[in-house]
């Protein structure tokens, strides 16, 4: 009797603390990760292109296929494109509809952090530690605004391997059996998201674990439930794509997968150390307490929980590293089982009241904040960044006071303090993006200058630029996918090489003839980014009979429609 008395008040306790702490948590997502969405405009390349890709699937209703402005791109599946299309189908085709799909993934995450530190440690103090953790990381939550493919990606890893967890944790055959299924559903969304690398994962993990508990027969008859599950979800889009393009499978695998992990010409080729110091920055405001959590999850080597996160962060670490293509972004998937140890670490030091390491974490963000601030102010004084922008010069320095101020308090009291560098870092990036100097986003962010010009840009009748960042912005604003692309390809080389694409792309010598040809048949507009010298040439030989628009790098030309010569 007198322990039921005494449980039930505990069980109301834990219960009211973890819906306390979930409010804070929602709170937090909607202030750092969904406020600041519509306030700055798509960075290039990625979100103009990501932005228009799943803009015209909408448009077009072409589900299964992508197309980059009207031309094949097969670089990703479509998965990660729908959800970007839906949140423009919801929310409009603007700044906040082409984001929100990779702040609902984060925030998912950043959910998942906290279930699964629940299940594993059945403290409420764990739970809420590990997914703020988790939320403040400088990468996470910078990715959270960016309209990109990696947090959705990101987010059907981390549901694969926390179901996973569930599934050899359960101690019911009905729990491990739809473990199991969601495990495949999420493997599946991975694999239609970024590609095969959302089905190996889990099995890079699994294998090694299951070996180690005796359990790989248990492996190899529940896993084949995952493995039914997942082929049944992307067998009918697989089908799809190969009846409408018989070459996507060919160049996904060869381009994505095989060239880029091994490949001589490897896109975005790295040194095999290169996320060692990625690691680093990725984890602030938490870097300095990552050797105190290895060192405790050494300790407790022998806990299936923490070899299970061990595994979870150090094989996809490897295997990335041994990838010749290398991004930032790609160690993403490495970052919740961090923030578990972390917030598992973080805790008991606090519990312990052992304060020295989240101090010296403190001292590290402490000098870092302080420093930026004083280069900031440097800098005003004797080169300034901000010129006649007192909002954006406000902004910053508010940001930058916050991150201080913040972690000030956790050097002052760590152990009452200890989650302060979190709120740090979630207000640093929520306002950073909106404060970016004027000479940065003016180049950087072309959808805001074509923005301006809108009612201008529709009146014309054909598109033309020499940059496919500001081309796709373009295209994205106005609804229009065909846009000339004037003395430049990259990634849109595969898409034009097919006969249908013919007269998507002209050259510096035959700009002059096919804009004659072009002013025919109506007006051109026509959007340049003049940075280098070959680009500053391609805007000297152009006609000079253009109405003329600059900021920053970006110049617009307006060429009116002109009859041919009798």
């Amino acid at each position: 009797m007198d322990i039921s008395i005494h449980r039930v008040p505990a069980e109301r306790s834990r219960v009211a603390t973890a819906r306390h702490a979930l409010l804070l948590l929602l709170a937090a997502f909607m202030l750092a990760y969904v406020l600041p969405l519509p306030f700055h405009g798509l960075w290039i390349p990625d979100e103009t292109r990501y932005a228009q890709i799943s803009q015209e699937m909408l448009l077009s209703g072409h589900w299964a296929s992508p197309h980059f402005m009207g031309l094949r791109y097969f670089e990703k599946p479509a998965g990660g494109y729908w959800l970007i299309a839906l949140g423009q189908a919801v929310f409009g085709q603007n700044l906040f509809g082409v984001r929100i799909a990779s702040a609902l993934g984060l925030g998912l995450s950043t959910l998942l952090a906290y279930l699964i530190a629940a299940r594993l440690w059945q403290s409420p103090a764990k739970s809420l530690a590990c997914a703020l953790v988790y939320m403040s990381f400088g990468l996470i939550a910078g990715q959270a605004g960016y309209a990109n493919l990696d947090p959705l990606f990101t987010l059907w890893v981390n549901l694969s391997l926390v179901a996973l967890w569930y599934a050899q944790d359960s101690r019911t055959r009905r729990g491990r059996l739809w473990s199991w299924a969601l495990v495949g559903a999420a493997c599946a969304m991975g694999m239609m998201t970024k590609g095969f690398l959302a089905l190996l994962l889990p099995v890079l993990i699994a294998v090694p674990y299951m070996i180690w508990q005796r359990r790989l027969g248990e492996l190899v008859s529940h896993g084949l439930i995952a493995v039914a599950v997942a082929t049944l979800l992307t067998l009918p889009w697989a089908l799809i794509i190969h009846q409408q393009e018989a070459d996507f499978w060919r160049f996904f695998f060869w381009h994505e997968h095989v060239r880029r992990f091994a490949g001589d010409d490897a896109q975005h080729a790295r040194p095999i150390w290169f996320y060692l110091p990625m690691l680093v920055v990725s984890s602030l405001p938490w870097a300095l307490l990552m050797p105190k959590a290895f060192a405790q999850g050494w300790q407790q080597r022998r806990v299936p929980a923490i070899v299970f996160l061990l595994l979870w962060f150090t094989l996809p670490l490897v295997f990335f590293s041994l990838s010749r293509g290398k991004l930032p972004t790609y160690i993403m998937p490495c970052l919740l089982p961090l923030a578990l140890l972390i917030g598992h670490a973080l805790v008991d030091r606090v519990q312990q009241g052992a304060g020295a390491w989240l101090r010296a974490n403190a001292v590290f963000n402490l000098v870092l904040g302080s420093t930026a601030l004083l280069a900031l102010v440097g800098l005003q004084v004797m080169r300034p960044l901000y010129i006649d922008e007192p909002v954006h010069l406000v902004l910053i320095s508010v940001a930058l006071v916050a991150f201080v101020a913040a972690n000030a308090l956790a050097v002052a009291r760590p152990l009452r303090h200890h989650l302060a560098p979190a709120l740090a870092m979630l207000t640093l990036v929520a306002v950073l993006p909106a404060a970016v100097p004027n000479s940065i986003t003016d180049s950087e962010t072309p959808d805001t200058f074509v923005a301006q010009h809108l009612d201008a840009l529709r009146q014309a009748d054909t598109l033309v630029s020499n940059e496919l960042g500001a081309a796709s912005g373009m295209a994205w604003h106005l609804g229009r996918p065909h846009v000339v692309l004037y003395n430049v390809i990259g990634e849109a080389q595969y898409g034009l090489d097919y006969p249908d694409a013919q007269g998507r792309a002209v050259d510096m010598d035959g700009i002059n003839p096919w804009l004659a040809r072009a002013r025919e048949h109506g007006s051109v507009a026509m959007l340049l980014r003049v940075r280098s010298d070959t680009e500053k040439r391609e805007l000297a030989i152009l006609p000079a009979d253009a109405t003329r628009y600059q900021r920053g790098e970006m110049t617009l030309l307006f060429f009116p429609q002109k009859s041919a010569s009798p």
